[in-house]
């Protein structure tokens, strides 16, 4: 299997607000860049949004080590996802899981590949996750862009 590095980021202008998200895929000597937004979203759906499509980049099953800055997508696949599918998609308090499309989509997307989740301090000068920030800003200013030309 091939071995591939991602980092991954989002970020969110307001909370809801207009988001982007960011991953860099490194896989040997090459790399890619990969970076969208969308107009009223949550910093929270911009990191899930930023793995996802980075995981559904890849074109075969793939080792991969996915670094992110956020607890909430490290935590939520690592730790909380076994118990939301064993309950239906819900809470250790019975409530809905927030974001369930993008956990429902991660969870498919994950499954194709082996991966070892990292979780890195963000803004504290990591070349992936500053390169990963950089991409998902890039992604709110090509969507504020897109919008102003419309």
């Amino acid at each position: 299997m091939s071995k591939v590095e991602i980092f991954t980021d989002g970020a969110c202008k307001g909370n809801p607000g207009p988001g982007g998200w960011g991953a860099w895929l490194i896989a040997g000597d090459n790399s890619k860049e990969l970076c969208g937004g969308e107009l009223n979203t949550t910093n929270n759906r911009m990191e899930l949004k930023a793995v996802i499509e980075a995981l559904n980049a890849l074109k075969r099953p793939c080792d991969v080590i996915v670094h992110t800055d956020s607890q909430y997508v490290q935590k939520g696949i690592s730790e909380w996802l076994v118990g939301w599918k064993a309950r239906g998609w819900r809470t250790a308090s019975k409530s809905p899981v927030k974001n369930v499309d993008l956990w429902q989509a991660l969870d498919e997307a994950q499954s194709r590949h082996s991966i070892e989740w990292r979780w890195v301090k963000g803004h504290a000068g990591h070349e992936g996750n500053e390169r990963a920030d950089a991409l998902a800003n890039r992604g709110v200013d090509l969507l504020r862009q897109a919008v102003s030309d419309a």
